[in-house]
């Protein structure tokens, strides 16, 4: 008779483990790579859109800066995904939340491609192109981006716009208080009794008036 081995449920969860967590290794160090090599990116961007406003180009250097900031957003979102799928792997339920974490590896590796795609420095450069075919790409980058920036995040993006310009102009910026602003006495206010219990003194009577009344 043949014998056949029976592969246990335990088995087969180290296993799943252990894919997912050489999965999660590789996404780690390829976005170690990239938070390398996109720093070079997000300088020059941060140039064009300083060139730009030396150009009189407001409307450029904020596309820049705009796309800075969405790739600085999506590199910082990656690493916090990727922290949380490490804590769901080195969970003891794991196979509780294992088809959450294989979704998370998907998502982070479609990430991963879409950084990669924003890493390419002749790309970035169509941002200084006059032509009509530059300009039109502009406006394309403009759109797409309109979509992927909060509101708190082009909070930031007009700060950083308004610290550039700060720069060439050689102004400072504003800066709030680093310290609470004292606070000013308040004049102890009297008690309404106490007014209301004090007499007035009579005025004094004149010196005839008294002497008749000794009289």
């Amino acid at each position: 008779m043949r014998s056949f081995t029976t592969v246990t449920p335990t088995l087969h969860a180290t296993a799943d483990r252990s894919r997912a967590i050489y999965s999660l290794k590789l996404q780690r160090d390829k976005l170690k790579q990239y938070q390398k090599r996109i720093e070079v990116v997000l300088a020059r961007e941060r140039e064009i859109a300083a060139e730009s406003l030396r150009a009189g180009n407001k409307q450029r250097a904020l596309i820049a800066l705009r796309q800075k900031k969405y790739q600085e957003t999506l590199l910082s979102q990656t690493d916090s995904q990727l922290e949380t799928l490490q804590k769901l792997v080195q969970s003891i339920e794991f196979s509780l939340v294992e088809k959450d974490v294989l979704y998370g590896l998907q998502q982070g590796n479609a990430v991963l491609t879409q950084l990669n795609k924003e890493m390419d420095l002749a790309t970035v450069e169509k941002l200084m192109d006059d032509t009509r075919e530059g300009i039109a790409y502009q406006e394309e980058v403009s759109a797409l981006l309109s979509s992927r920036i909060s509101a708190e995040d082009e909070e930031d993006v007009l700060a950083e716009l308004a610290a550039l310009q700060a720069e060439q102009t050689g102004t400072k910026l504003p800066e709030a208080p680093s310290h609470a602003l004292p606070e000013v006495e308040r004049p102890t206010p009297v008690a309404a009794e106490e007014e209301e219990g004090e007499v007035a003194p009579e005025p004094a009577r004149p010196q005839r008036e008294r002497q008749a009344l000794a009289a």
